[in-house]
């Protein structure tokens, strides 16, 4: 007889996929200029080069969608670590300055005018080299005798995440309007990224993110009986600790790096699948992967139509529809405890 909890975990994992498709869909057929579900299908059937449905669709939405899929998985595996690590479902992968680092390098770098030498991978090399180093900071400042100190960790990246916005907010008080303008807009974040290369990169990047972090969600399900007890079963606690912090750290730092600082997505996402499926992230990490990846890419369809051809910057959806998301069931929840 199949057990129960099998069929449950399979059922959502079917609807989580079934959610992303629906999505993949709407994002393809919906924009400033709108495309029929049956010419989607011709288009990728007969292949039809050089058409203008052909251009939008490979060129501009599928791109998109791929870096919405990368970065919203990545965020929100990211979460789900993170929650499991601290024991605490309002962490997030903002929390502990990851992104701040990788932020200030990006302003430093549009004050210093380095992306205008024709380095195109200037921006993101130079956000991913700024999240490693902050990364490398809050691991030295918290780790004692090779014990990684979980509340130490939390309150230095708190401090750094402060530290990085002040530093951010002094460059954009120096800045020129030009540059001014180029550090809000990446701040807000966006899935406008032309370079092929650097989407695939950060796909796989996902992709592998998704592979190890799964490798260890029977440590992370162990987490949840606390630190002792997950010693007294055989788990290495500090080893595993310092792993999954710098996994995180990077899935986090390679998706701002790309796309900016995209909000409520690593919070809200694991918060809100906790929920519904439990939490054993043996199911956990791959539908808050999936659900992430399909509220990323239907928040930019929602960015770049709601106000067409004014396109919004994603943050700013993610921020509302999060946020109000959020309060919602945590004001549900509160009302049925009492």
């Amino acid at each position: 007889m199949i057990n129960k909890k099998i069929i449950f975990y399979f059922s959502w994992l079917l609807i989580s996929l079934l959610i992303l498709l629906i999505v993949i869909i709407i994002s393809l057929c919906i924009g400033s200029s709108g495309i029929l579900l049956k010419d989607i299908i011709n288009v990728l059937l007969t292949k039809r080069v050089g058409t203008v449905e052909h251009s939008i669709i490979f060129d501009i939405r599928v791109p998109r969608i791929i870096l919405g899929f990368a970065v919203g998985s990545s965020l929100s595996i990211s979460g789900v670590i993170l929650q499991g690590i601290f024991r605490n479902p309002l962490v997030e992968p903002y929390t502990l300055g990851i992104s701040g680092g990788a932020a200030f390098a990006i302003c430093l770098n549009i004050l210093l005018g380095l992306n205008k030498e024709n380095m195109l991978l200037s921006i993101p090399i130079s956000g991913f080299l700024g999240s490693i180093l902050v990364l490398l900071i809050i691991y030295l400042l918290s780790t004692r005798k090779g014990i990684l100190k979980i509340n130490q960790l939390l309150l230095t990246g708190v401090m750094i995440s402060f530290i990085a916005s002040s530093l951010i907010m002094f460059i954009m008080s120096i800045s020129r309007l030009e540059d001014l303008h180029q550090i809000i807009h990446w701040t807000m974040g966006s899935l406008e990224e032309p370079n092929l290369l650097l989407i695939k990169i950060i796909f796989f990047i996902s992709l592998l993110g998704y592979f190890v972090s799964y490798f260890f969600s029977v440590e992370l399900n162990t987490f949840l009986l606390g630190e002792e007890e997950a010693i007294h079963l055989g788990i290495n606690v500090n080893r595993v600790k310092k792993i999954l912090f710098v996994l995180a750290s990077l899935l986090t730092g390679s998706a701002v790096s790309v796309a900016g600082i995209i909000g409520f997505v690593g919070l809200v996402i694991p918060h809100l699948v906790r929920i519904i499926v439990g939490n054993d992230h043996r199911i956990l990490i791959i539908c808050s992967g999936i659900i992430g990846a399909a509220f990323l890419i239907l928040s930019d369809t929602i960015a770049r139509t709601i106000i067409a051809p004014v396109e919004l910057p994603v943050g700013v959806i993610t921020g509302i529809i999060g946020g109000s998301t959020f309060i919602y069931f945590l004001y549900k929840r509160n009302l049925y405890k009492k």
